[in-house]
């Protein structure tokens, strides 16, 4: 059973986009074990892949606890899933994107949800682009998750009008 993070009491939502029926149970089992607490998602068909599977899940845990689930997930084999928490009085807001082909990305968010840009990550962005190695415009789609966005787009919509569950972290 995964360690869970201490801080703050924060909340989220982890939406498995597709992964494939065989990986299910383990996903459950992984997010139980950081959650402390037994996991059964609603799964249902993801008819933008068929023959995989999707599902939601709201949690209230730890800040970090979105970290601790998307480092458990990451890499896996056909597993597409985001990962929001909310901001804190103390901690910022994040986001993790994670697909097959892309692997994770994570931002920070503000308050609204909006992706906040480091400054040192914007200004390594201009200097990519000053050398000629790309463009400003695709880093900033980039840092701001934009082939994440563009390659879970379909699944997300295939989603909509799926169940929700609220789970809540033992402490």
């Amino acid at each position: 059973m995964a360690s869970r993070p201490d801080g703050p009491a924060t909340r989220g939502i982890l939406y498995v986009h597709s992964a494939p029926s065989a990986l299910c149970p383990h996903i459950e089992w992984a997010v139980g074990g950081i959650l402390g607490v037994a996991v059964s998602l609603d799964w249902t068909p993801q008819p933008a892949q068929p023959g995989s599977y999707r599902a939601e899940l709201s949690w209230s845990g730890s800040g970090g606890t979105a970290a601790a689930v998307a480092s458990a997930l990451r890499g896996w084999n056909h597993l597409r899933f985001e990962i929001t928490e909310e901001p804190t009085s103390s901690t910022e807001g994040t986001r993790f994107s994670c697909t097959p082909d892309l692997g994770i990305f994570h931002a920070i968010t503000g308050p609204h949800g909006d992706i906040l840009i480091p400054e040192d990550r914007l200004k390594a962005a201009v200097v990519k682009a000053a050398l000629g190695d790309t463009t400003l415009l695709l880093e900033i789609d980039n840092l701001l998750g934009k082939p994440w966005d563009d390659e879970l787009e379909t699944f997300r919509h295939a989603g909509e009008g799926a169940p929700v569950r609220w789970l809540h972290q033992v402490v």
